[in-house]
């Protein structure tokens, strides 16, 4: 499971990094990745276009299990939100694995390449 330290729950946190971060989307996931949040964290957004209460908890669980493996190769400061789109419903884990991937690869590039671009006077 991942550590209740890293989650993010404060809906004002959630905003920064939706708002200041890079966003990449692969399938039925979009990721927003934020650097320089102070300490590394987590957060995931499942609306109620997934499904049912069930079908969203069962997504956020599965996305919970495969951040826990991720997170510890973020860099340091890192904020993710990781949100999931209607098609996560039924997905299996290897495929939102697959997906959480490529779009988390994807947003960590971007973010770097803007923070490079930034500091370059």
């Amino acid at each position: 499971m991942l550590p209740a330290t890293v989650r993010l729950r404060r809906r004002v946190v959630f905003d920064a990094v939706v708002r200041r971060g890079q966003r990449c989307g692969h399938g039925p996931l979009a990721v927003h990745v934020s650097p320089g949040m102070g300490s590394t964290s987590v957060g995931f957004i499942v609306s109620r276009a997934v499904g049912n209460a069930v079908t969203r908890n069962r997504v956020t669980r599965q996305l919970r299990h495969l951040m826990r493996d991720r997170y510890r190769s973020l860099p340091p400061g890192t904020g993710v939100v990781v949100r999931a789109l209607p098609a996560a419903a039924g997905r299996r884990s290897a495929d939102l694995g697959g997906s959480l991937d490529r779009a988390l690869g994807r947003a960590l590039t971007r973010a770097a390449d803007r923070a490079e671009t930034s500091a370059t006077p």
